[in-house]
């Protein structure tokens, strides 16, 4: 079944190194080979989500920084990628500068969703690739969003990070997104041969109840080299057990809608 109304997911994790980017662009390229129409935003200063499809960010305008404070139209901003039914708002390194830019604007915390409204809403699906951080690109991404997806890596500081994050998003909740909501938590790096990475998932699972994809993203060597490719792992090896994860996560989250529950 068809989603009919455009989901907006934020794809969260304020640690870096979580499989985040990863989880964004891979989870965006199994919902568009399901034949979703998908929209990922990269909203990173980096840029990896960018790169990671392939773009070359040399000279490359406009980007995300100028649709957020250069008033840009969305629509001119939005590039094709290899896949049909993806594209990608795409970012450099300019956005750095735009967490102290925004701090005078009005709406600033709306940017984004002002954006977003603004343009076709023709996709299925919006992910929201987001910093490794909890600042006013993410608060942006936050007040966008309807759902936010978390990548969580099963190691020590994890449930700490979660908590700070689950924190964030309540606050958000109240006084920004009434209808912002955890739509799931996504386990990433994932080692069954380690007994800490077990103790976390059990972990998870005890203090997040109904919130955690039944999908499991294992370690994966096709993960870390696809994006040196310019390409999501389907398009790298679509065989390998990353490539195979991600398509299950897309059923996952076209069956739930957005809830992992």
């Amino acid at each position: 079944m068809f989603i009919v109304k455009r989901r907006v997911f934020a794809v969260v994790n304020q640690k870096g190194g979580v499989g985040k980017t990863t989880t964004a662009v891979n989870l965006a390229a199994g919902l568009a080979l399901a034949e979703r129409r998908v929209l990922i935003v990269d909203f990173d200063p980096q840029g990896n989500a960018t790169t990671g499809l392939g773009v070359d960010k040399t000279g490359l305008y406009p980007t995300v920084y100028h649709v957020l404070l250069g008033g840009e139209p969305t629509e001119k901003a939005t590039l094709q990628t290899a896949l049909p039914s993806l594209r990608l708002l795409p970012s450099d390194i300019d956005l750095v500068g735009a967490e102290i830019e925004l701090v005078g604007m009005e709406r600033r915390e709306y940017r984004l969703r002002d954006a977003l409204a603004g343009a076709a809403q023709d996709e299925d699906f919006v992910l929201i690739d987001c910093p490794p951080s909890l600042g006013l690109l993410t608060i942006n991404a936050l007040a966008a969003a309807d759902s936010v997806l978390v990548p969580l890596q099963c190691e020590f500081y994890a449930l700490e990070g979660l908590t700070h994050l689950v924190k964030t998003v309540k606050l958000v909740r109240e006084r920004l997104n009434s209808t912002l909501d955890i739509g799931g938590i996504v386990l990433t790096m994932f080692d069954g041969r380690t007994s800490l990475a077990l103790q976390i998932r059990d972990e998870v699972h005890r203090y997040f109840p109904g919130k955690i994809f039944e999908t499991v993203i294992p370690r994966n060597v096709r993960l870390t080299e696809a994006p040196s490719h310019g390409k999501p792992v389907m398009l790298h090896d679509l065989r390998s057990n990353g490539a195979i994860a991600y398509l299950e996560l897309a059923r996952e989250l076209i069956h739930h809608g957005g809830s992992a529950a």
